[in-house]
């Protein structure tokens, strides 16, 4: 198990483990020590390698673990957690099906579930990247998307290794940083979240930066709001490419170099990807319809870690993923995101699931019930919470974010909370979160609370 940010003694830790054939678990070291600790437990790695250098967080996680800190030849020190005598690895073939990297998503209950990617599986989307995005030797790529997630990994990592380039490895995304490594290196490549795009131009505004002359952007991990699309094509003098994945089917659409959009859609599916649009009763919708999206091709995940329930449930008969998402598709074959069927929250290209969020937030003695929604925000999602307190109880959002830091992750915190008599809900005690995220979309018209402060 690897914790850690983007750096080039990740990417060889990840490269080194697949030469032996090792799988390598990956997650990012901005996780909680409980949340770190979960995952740990579920996936009962033989050793843990925390990277030191360049994460004060990864730092934390090692102390905390016990780690000795080593010297490694031609790579930067890194903690070694004790070997774990009990742990069982998994039957290997030396084929290109073994698992070769396992990537956590918590999933709407909150419990962690390790997508189990193959060295197929990321093969396949590096030569997408490879083709798709023209590739080449004299690229030089920055890279802030985290490799321990799929797209930073198999797509802007895999891809530029591919293609001969040169990688710019950032761990944390900063305006101002990712602004001067552009221009101070010559950049030709940027992806990333919406977000990040957002902030971008928001530094260009405030500042005198002109960006270097890049050759494609493209965003990922989010819906793109047609506005931070605008400033960014207009920042940049380029258009603003588009695509659309889940950790467990990465890359299933992409727009093309040669077809820009000036509309927000996804693009159409990547060469050797299949998807349809079904509605509640399983049937194939018409043409333009809203539905559920489905996906099937050489990407999709093998299944969940030692999870043979939650894996029958997202793989069907034949192939097909369930994403779990609302689509339409054109005429012409372009997919479009229309919405979630369940309540997940993408905030900054980071999956937030409302019921860990408030599992978190109930958890306080001063909190009675919470309930956590997402809220539109400039090329996001932001994460919203509606609380009930204790009767007689006082709270501040000093306090509350102190309480959380020990929690959750600080991408998964609520960046607001309001304070209610009683939260709307059904006969049953459901809670009627329909309701709730019409009153969050307007603070103004939300009479009935009170911001924490």
């Amino acid at each position: 198990m690897l914790v850690g940010e983007n750096s080039a003694t990740l990417a060889a830790l990840i490269l080194g483990l697949g030469a032996v054939d090792a799988t390598a678990v990956l997650e990012n070291a901005r996780r909680t020590k409980q949340e770190i600790a979960r995952i740990r437990e579920h996936a009962q790695p033989r050793r843990v390698i925390y990277l030191v250098e360049n994460s004060p967080e990864a730092r934390q996680h090692a102390v905390e673990a016990g780690a000795t800190i080593v010297e490694v030849d031609g790579l930067d020190p890194v903690g070694v957690g004790p070997v774990d005598l009990d742990a069982t690895p998994d039957a290997v073939l030396g084929t290109a099906q073994d698992i070769a990297v396992q990537i956590y998503t918590t999933g709407t209950t909150g419990a962690p579930k390790g997508v189990m990617l193959t060295h197929a599986n990321l093969l396949f989307l590096s030569r997408r990247m490879l083709e798709y995005r023209e590739m080449n030797a004299q690229d030089r790529v920055y890279c802030v998307l985290p490799i321990t997630h799929v797209m930073g990994l198999a797509v802007v990592f895999g891809g530029t290794l591919r293609a001969g380039g040169h990688l710019l490895m950032a761990a944390r995304f900063e305006p101002a940083g990712c602004a001067d490594a552009l221009s101070r290196y010559e950049a030709t490549v940027l992806q990333g979240a919406p977000a990040m795009f957002a902030k971008l131009a928001q530094y260009a505004a405030s500042s005198e930066w002109t960006p270097p002359s890049l050759r494609l952007i493209s965003a990922g991990g989010a819906p793109i709001d047609p506005t931070v699309k605008a400033q960014t094509e207009a920042l940049f003098g380029l258009p603003l490419h588009n695509g659309y994945g889940l950790t467990e089917a990465c890359a299933l659409c992409w727009t093309r170099l040669n077809e820009p959009r000036d509309d927000t859609s996804v693009g159409k599916p990547v060469p050797g990807v299949e998807v349809k649009v079904l509605d509640v009763d399983g049937k194939e919708v018409p043409q333009g319809a809203v539905g559920e999206l489905w996906a099937r091709g050489p990407q999709i995940m093998t299944g969940y870690f030692r999870d043979p329930e939650r894996t029958a449930a997202a793989l069907v008969e034949g192939g097909w993923f369930c994403t779990e998402d609302l689509a339409r598709v054109d005429e012409a074959g372009n997919v479009f995101i229309v919405g979630r069927t369940k309540e997940l929250i993408i905030s900054g290209g980071f999956n937030v699931y409302p019921l860990e969020v408030e599992n978190a937030l109930n958890a306080h003695p001063a909190i009675a019930q919470a309930a956590v929604v997402g809220r539109d925000a400039e090329g996001s999602e932001e994460v919203v919470a509606v609380i009930e307190l204790m009767r007689g109880s006082e709270l501040t959002m000093a306090d509350l974010k102190a309480f959380l830091s020990e929690q959750i992750s600080p991408y998964k915190r609520p960046k607001h909370v309001y304070v209610v008599a009683a939260l709307p809900a059904s006969p049953n005690g459901k809670l009627l979160k329909a309701q709730i995220r019409r009153l969050v979309s307007d603070p103004e018209n939300f009479v009935v609370a009170r911001a924490l402060k």
